[in-house]
């Protein structure tokens, strides 16, 4: 194999499936997907705790030019998903373009030479492109907490779940109540002997339609014409009338009474009811959906500490509201590192400034996908596209698109390299501020991930995802900077197109 390539793509999860076959389907052959990891996957890979599963539904959860039709469930489980991802890649003869088990170290553009230098733990190769698809729910958050590392017992994260510790009979604590949580509390509290659930934060959330989809239907989806599309345009107008109540928080009233109303129905004790109620607006973190949530707080072996965790001292564990819980297993449900993730520290401009250091704490891109001083690099589930209701499939679909008109754009004009003006950034990047302020992301009175160290929303995409795709989706040259070498001349010249 070449050690200098048309593209490398970092990352082989849905993104880095994604842009392998969009890439394929462009008739470019000469890339390579580079994963740390020992297969495609991505979070659907790392993330096998006990009932993991979507919250989008199904039908939206698949790309458009591999659609699932014979989904088992109107929300699939991770291992079904799973193995669509992988076979749309085995299916896209993606294996041949990927080296599994190997870590980018370091990603640095060579102005001299107009490419990108990528060092391994494997060795190092170039491109011309750079295709940045590690996605931000890559890298699990540890909490820093005092004493944990010095816990006697069993501690790992939910992405990091350790299948071969029996939590049968065993006192568990469990650190978070996100995504995460509330999927495999339920699925682990008939098991354990007594599980403490440490909340700092109340979630709201909704029940969720969720079923099994019978074969009859199934078989509809398969060998009828349009039915798929018909039901998958119904539940994508569905999720973006929940949309609708995002950049309007008056609609979000009659959300939330829903939600009230899934906790008055499923937790009848008062206290814990108290306990489990938001003191902000529904939409302000990210909505969360379980049938079975609430009801495994009911259990007699589950105590809720409404508090977040003070401190670790031997097998006990101490909440800041002054209640305890000795334990014999620690499980941390805290996410991930989603605003600051590993990636931006290791991809570096040519004077070897890094992504981190360039946005030093708020992370920003044009279209959430190239940013400035950063030529022929793309960011895939990049800054301000995130939306709490559809899916990340719809997005980054709209940047491969955008991906792929640029690099067919600078094959077709013998560019060497193109970079966003650094002036277009700036004023997309004002005005997706300036529509962030009335949302419920920035107005709900919470404090969530989509909050920057800095207190600004580097996370969210303030408008519809019909908007989205005709927005992100649009390669427009007249945005960039690009770079010629003419016919017969050495060295780049650069001109604003």
């Amino acid at each position: 194999m070449s050690t200098h390539l048309e593209v490398i793509v970092v990352g082989a999860g849905i993104s880095g499936v994604g842009a392998g076959a969009r890439l394929r389907e462009a008739g470019i052959r000469d890339f390579l997907i580079i994963e740390r990891a020992d297969d495609f996957g991505g979070t659907w890979r790392a993330n096998t705790y006990p009932g993991c599963q979507c919250d989008v539904p199904s039908r939206l959860y698949s790309y458009s030019f591999a659609p699932n039709r014979d989904w088992t469930r109107v929300y699939a489980h991770q291992p079904e998903i799973l193995a669509y991802v992988r076979r749309v890649a085995d299916t896209c003869r993606l294996r041949e373009h990927t080296l599994f088990g190997v870590s980018v170290t370091e990603a640095r553009w060579q102005p001299g030479h107009a490419r990108w230098l990528v060092r391994t733990d494997a060795g190092e190769f170039t491109a011309r492109f750079l295709v940045a698809g590690a996605g931000p729910w890559n890298e699990p958050l540890l909490p820093d907490v005092p004493g944990l590392d010095r816990f006697p017992g069993e501690v790992f994260h939910s992405a990091r779940w350790n299948h071969d510790y029996d939590l049968r009979g065993k006192r568990v604590a469990v650190l978070g109540t996100g995504a995460s949580a509330v999927q495999f509390v339920p699925a682990i509290a008939p098991e354990v002997a007594r599980l403490h659930l440490f909340q700092r934060t109340a979630q709201w959330v909704l029940p969720k339609l969720d079923h099994h989809i019978p074969k009859a239907e199934r078989w509809a989806m398969r060998r009828l014409p349009g039915a798929r599309a018909a039901v998958a345009s119904l539940e994508y107008r569905a999720m973006e009338a929940l949309g609708r109540g995002f950049r309007r928080p008056s609609l979000m009233r009659g959300v939330q009474a829903i939600a009230r109303a899934h906790l008055r129905a499923t937790v009848r004790d008062a206290g814990l009811r108290r306990k489990l109620t938001p003191d902000y607006t529904l939409g302000c973190k990210r909505i969360l959906f379980s049938n079975h949530y609430y009801p495994a707080l009911n259990r007699p072996n589950v105590a809720v500490h409404a508090s977040a965790v003070q401190a670790v001292e031997g097998t006990v564990v101490h909440a800041a509201d002054g209640s305890c819980a000795e334990v014999d297993a620690i499980i941390l449900g805290t996410g991930f590192h989603i605003l600051d993730t590993p990636l931006s520290g290791l991809v570096r401009d040519g004077a070897g400034r890094s992504l981190a250091d360039h946005w030093r704490g708020s992370p920003e891109a044009y279209l959430g996908t190239v940013v400035a001083g950063f030529p022929n690099a793309f960011l895939l589930l990049g800054p301000g596209l995130g939306t709490g209701h559809s899916s990340a499939f719809a997005i980054l679909e709209a940047q491969l698109d955008l991906v792929l008109s640029a690099i067919r754009a600078a094959r077709e004009g013998s560019w060497t390299a193109l970079e966003v003006r650094g002036d277009v950034q700036a004023a997309y990047n004002a005005r997706l501020q300036a529509a962030l302020a009335g949302t419920i992301y920035n107005s709900g009175g919470c404090r969530s991930y989509y909050l920057d160290v800095n207190g600004r929303n580097s996370f969210s995409w303030p408008w519809s995802t019909d908007r989205l795709r005709a927005e992100v989706g649009r390669f427009e040259v007249r945005d960039f900077t690009v770079t010629r070498t003419p016919d017969g001349v050495t060295g780049p010249r650069q001109s604003t197109a």
